[in-house]
């Protein structure tokens, strides 16, 4: 049986702790032996460190929950691609363990849970309720029940607890997020702060996450391809979130599945995450592979709307207008609109048009360049260096930016979004797809012409 998780402050600022002074240790000692080391083994050296590094991690931060394991969630997507190909299995490997670990807390003590916030007894609300959890999730897990009525239900349930663990990691956030950069080197450690403090609060309250779930289905409801199962409003509580059942297969059953299904499924995936920004200004920020499932009939099941965001008409206009001059090729336009959303001063003389341009091109050329392109891992990892790196070739202009508050969960869910595409080696033109709902262009896919009436109706 698992500890109980550790809470007070203290004991969970000592175990984080205890991880980044011993990898600090192993930094040291790396270092010390690479004064006799030629080139070549300083690298692999350096490599078998970071690998070891993340492993070790990804296994404290697990155990941890709370908002520890939700940074390590967010640095296993921020970085996903940049392991050495002999280690991509094994990471791969510890990254899905990560995102699908096994429960960790007893079901007797999940049930005092749910029996105190609905008030009864669980075989007075559920007819069945399978003890065994089906996923687990940052701050609780997922359990399948089925109610008096035969509906099969998914019940998400708060850890025990997790209230006081989360507010005692939003005061180690500090040093959380320094453990975490040893996995991913390019996270924005200070706006990366901001933001989990931000939501995370907001992770806590399921009643809060119901509301936002509620939204996501009216406003998908109906649509051909993509699915919002219901919240079930009347046993859903602060701590407990009960929705409709979603059959299907996950993310690592979808990526053995052939290339066809796979560009279908990552389409998809880029609709739902981009388009609900462009089209609605109020998306999901979780893109994690946990968060979707692909039903029977093809359509795709979206769940998880504990991170979400609305977005007020005017940023999303300037973020297309921006997008349009960038792929005009009009670099002063470019360099004029970034400046006005607050990404940089713009009497700063280091940063300059043709500097801007370059880099905003490096990090969007996947769908703002009108050509097919298969979204593997090195795209991936190239395009996540370039987000906020020191091994990127723009790592002296980013040091001068800065990312707006506005659109920091934004650009979180593009990046993660493209990790996701990268793990599906899904191909398209995803330049055609975005400016279906950028610029209002016709149908570029079969998936786009199925889903234009939607649209069409949704608008009028």
């Amino acid at each position: 049986m698992a500890k109980d998780l550790p809470k007070s402050r203290v004991r969970r600022a000592a175990k984080v702790g205890r991880l980044a002074g011993g990898q600090t240790a192993r930094g040291y000692a790396t270092k010390a032996a690479n004064l006799t080391r030629g080139e070549e083994a300083r690298r692999t050296a350096a490599e078998r460190r970071q690998m070891e590094a993340a492993e070790q991690i990804f296994d404290v931060l697990g155990q941890m929950k709370g908002a520890a394991m939700k940074v390590g969630q967010v640095a296993s997507f921020i970085d996903t691609g940049a392991f050495p190909p002999e280690f991509q299995e094994r990471i791969q490997a510890k990254l899905a363990e990560l995102r699908d670990s096994a429960p960790s807390v007893t079901f007797e003590k999940m049930r005092t849970v749910i029996e105190a916030d609905l008030g009864e007894k669980l075989g007075d609300v559920f007819a069945e309720f399978a003890e065994d959890a089906v996923a687990a999730a940052s701050i609780g897990q997922v359990y399948r029940a089925r109610l008096h009525d035969g509906r099969e239900v998914a019940v998400k349930v708060q850890y025990p607890g997790v209230g006081r663990a989360v507010r005692a990691d939003l005061q180690n956030l500090g040093l959380i997020m320094r453990v975490a950069k040893r996995i991913a080197p390019g996270m924005d450690a200070k706006a990366m702060t901001a933001e989990i403090r931000e939501r995370l609060t907001d992770e806590l309250d399921y009643e809060h996450e119901a509301q936002q779930h509620r939204a996501f289905a009216r406003t998908w409801r109906g649509h051909p391809f993509i699915y919002v199962p219901a919240v079930v409003t009347e046993l859903s509580t602060e701590h407990v979130l009960v929705s409709e059942w979603v059959d299907g297969i996950g993310f690592e059953e979808v990526r053995e599945l052939d290339r066809e299904t796979r560009d279908r499924f990552g389409e998809i995936i880029f609709r739902f995450f981009f388009g609900s920004l462009y089209r609605n200004g109020h998306f999901s920020g979780d893109p994690h592979p946990g968060n979707y499932r692909l039903m029977p009939d093809g359509r795709v099941a979206f769940m998880d709307f504990g991170m979400t965001k609305r977005v007020a008409r005017e940023d999303i206009d300037a973020e297309v207008e921006a997008l349009r001059a960038a792929m005009d090729g009009d670099v002063d336009e470019l360099h004029r609109r970034l400046a006005a959303m607050g990404f940089f001063d713009p009497d700063d003389d280091e940063i300059t048009p043709l500097a801007v341009f370059e880099h905003f091109h490096d990090v969007t050329a996947w769908y703002t360049e009108d050509r097919e392109i298969t979204v593997d891992r090195a795209l991936v990892t190239q395009t996540l260096i370039d987000f906020g790196d020191p091994r990127s070739r723009h790592w002296q202009l980013m040091r001068r930016e800065t990312m707006p508050p506005q659109a920091m969960l934004a650009r979180r869910m593009e990046a993660l979004t493209l990790g996701v595409l990268g793990q599906l080696g899904a191909t398209a033109n995803w330049h055609r797809i975005a400016c279906e709902w950028l610029f209002g262009d016709p149908p570029s896919t079969e998936l786009g012409q199925l889903e234009e009436p939607f649209h069409t109706r949704a608008a009028a």
